[in-house]
């Protein structure tokens, strides 16, 4: 799947909620903070991640490009 973002970057949780694998902020929170989310192959810790452009955002078997 791809994500096309207008600004410089998003963070981690916004897109988590943008592309519906989160409901709310705090289960994206949650997601993040268990360590189930994968930001270019690497475990990523930090909510508010700045994602731009050519980032890949993985969870659960599904992957998503960051497009400009």
């Amino acid at each position: 799947m791809k994500f096309k973002i207008h600004t410089d970057y998003i963070q981690l949780i916004q897109l988590l909620k943008a592309i519906q694998w989160a409901e709310t902020g705090g289960q994206a929170k949650w997601l993040v903070e268990e360590g189930l989310v994968r930001l270019n192959g690497e475990v990523e810790f930090r909510k508010r991640a700045k994602l731009r452009v050519g980032d890949v955002v993985e969870m659960d078997g599904m992957q998503v490009l960051i497009t400009g």
